[in-house]
């Protein structure tokens, strides 16, 4: 079964639930605490592995029920998992049955049931089952999936340059899904044969973090189906930008959460809605900004070890928005860390179209007065690359020059060096390096789909607005002082 017929299968049951009042998000939920019940039984059964979940609550309790019994048994195992101390209570936390109907219940179970095994498909199927969900229910009611997903390639691309070694420690401190964690472990897994490695490996090597519980959920049911922090949740809940949390990390790879501000809605009792902001005091943070990707690249700054190693996804403006934040951040990651490689990548590959971010590569260096980044290497992988969701889809194949480049550091086409001083000279400290000659402007065919043009014009104007805000606010601060 391939992932557009996995995905196209629980679509089609989950439009029969909506019809019946049972929402998409809900929906989701539901059928990933079935699934992983489902994937767990699996793991024991065909592979040997010891289930954390005892026997009472286990798939097998509900697989033999039907009506009433079902619902029951199913609502109880919610409520008694969410107890377990954890990963098993990470996964279950709050967890409640929505599928209150025994026959809707008992239609999904059958689903998941009669499939698979669901464990020995080359897929993270509730990841998969999650986005996939996401993207068509976005795609039918017009409007962004909320939440930016990084394509495997570029995960996969990601960790075979940032390399981690069997002893690193490796966070994600916006691990949506696990994507990164579960990519690094694949990577770090095939270094060792010895025991206690390994075993440190799965249990004390990673650390995840993530604002949004159902996405921790999903991350936490990854990780356990793959072996990882059975003991204790190496995954947590919570937002990575309210303090410092005090640990240290050798390797951070992480795709932080794309959108301008940090901010959210509160409603009062008398229904009117005001938008709060959230301010981050944070003493490790040299500029202060409501920009969440400028506030992320702080954190990461903070939290790497000393001659630890980054990669790190990040829209566009990082690289060229104006104002003393923006242009004071890039200065810090040239001067103070080793900012040697940077992957600019294509439109096309998100959920949300028009959309332009680049991968930033940069090591921590002990404090010194000397410019710790001699060069920076630029990849090009966006002028004249036209991917989609559909029918262009980003493959790993697609990346495999770029890993090559990175590894031998000779210019070609496509990869350039620009030295410390180059960059130095350039306006605001701009970033957003490019030289390659784009077809699109002499070709009216090679231009983009008309979504895509006016989801960049969007991108820019809301880029621009930014930027004057800046501006007039560091002029304001000018007049009061």
């Amino acid at each position: 079964m391939s992932n557009e017929q996995l995905v196209a299968k629980v679509w089609n049951y989950a439009h029969v639930l909506r019809d019946q009042g049972i929402s998409y998000g809900d929906y989701i939920e539901q059928i990933t605490y079935l699934l992983f019940l489902k994937m767990d039984q699996e793991r024991e059964d065909l592979l040997g592995e010891t289930s954390a979940i005892p026997p009472l609550w286990s798939w097998a309790q509900l697989a033999n029920k039907d009506g009433d019994e079902l619902e029951l048994q199913y609502r109880h195992t919610l409520e008694q998992l969410g107890r377990e101390d954890g990963l098993i209570g990470t996964i279950f936390r709050k967890a409640q049955n929505k599928l209150s109907d025994p026959a809707k219940l008992k239609r999904v179970v059958s689903l998941i049931d009669k499939e698979g095994p669901w464990i020995e498909l080359k897929v993270d199927v509730k990841g998969e089952i999650y986005e996939g969900l996401l993207e068509r229910n976005a795609a039918e009611v017009k409007s962004g999936a909320g939440q930016y997903f990084t394509p495997r390639p570029v995960i996969e691309a990601i960790v075979k340059c940032v390399d981690p070694k069997i002893g690193e420690t490796v966070c994600d401190p916006a691990c949506g899904t696990g994507g990164f964690l579960l990519a690094a472990y694949d990577h770090l897994k095939t270094q060792t044969q010895d025991r206690e490695k390994l075993r440190a490996l799965r249990h004390t090597a990673f650390h995840g973090l993530d604002i949004v519980d159902e996405v921790v959920r999903l991350c936490a049911m990854n990780l356990y189906l793959h072996g990882i922090g059975n003991d204790s949740s190496p995954v947590e809940q919570g937002d990575a930008l309210a303090s410092d949390g005090g640990e240290r990390f050798k390797v951070v790879l992480t795709n932080p959460p794309f959108g301008k501000k940090s901010s959210y809605k509160v409603v009062g009792e008398d229904g009117s809605v005001t938008t709060e902001r959230e301010h981050y005091e944070r003493e490790d943070f040299k500029f202060t900004t409501t920009n969440k990707q400028f506030n992320f690249l702080q954190h990461i700054m903070t939290i790497l070890e000393a001659n630890g190693r980054a990669g790190v996804v990040l829209p566009d403006n990082v690289l060229f928005e104006a104002g003393r934040a923006g242009e004071g951040i890039r200065k810090r990651l040239l001067q103070g860390f080793n900012f040697h490689t940077l992957l600019r990548l294509p439109t096309g590959i998100w959920y949300s179209p028009g959309v332009k971010a680049n991968v930033l590569f940069f090591d921590k260096r002990p404090a010194s007065r000397e410019v710790q980044t001699k060069a920076l290497w630029v990849y090009d992988y966006r002028t004249n690359v036209h991917k989609t969701q559909k029918t262009k889809r980003l493959t790993n194949a697609d990346l495999e020059d770029f890993v090559r480049c990175y590894q031998a550091r000779q210019e070609t086409e496509r990869f350039r060096r620009f030295t410390y001083e180059e960059l130095a000279q350039r306006d605001k400290l701009n970033l957003d390096i490019f030289w390659l000659k784009d077809d699109s402007l002499e070709d009216l065919d090679s231009l983009a789909a008309p979504d895509v043009i006016a989801a960049e014009i969007v991108e820019n104007l809301e880029a621009a607005l930014e930027q004057f805000a800046a501006v007039a606010t560091e002029l304001g601060a000018e007049e009061r002082e």
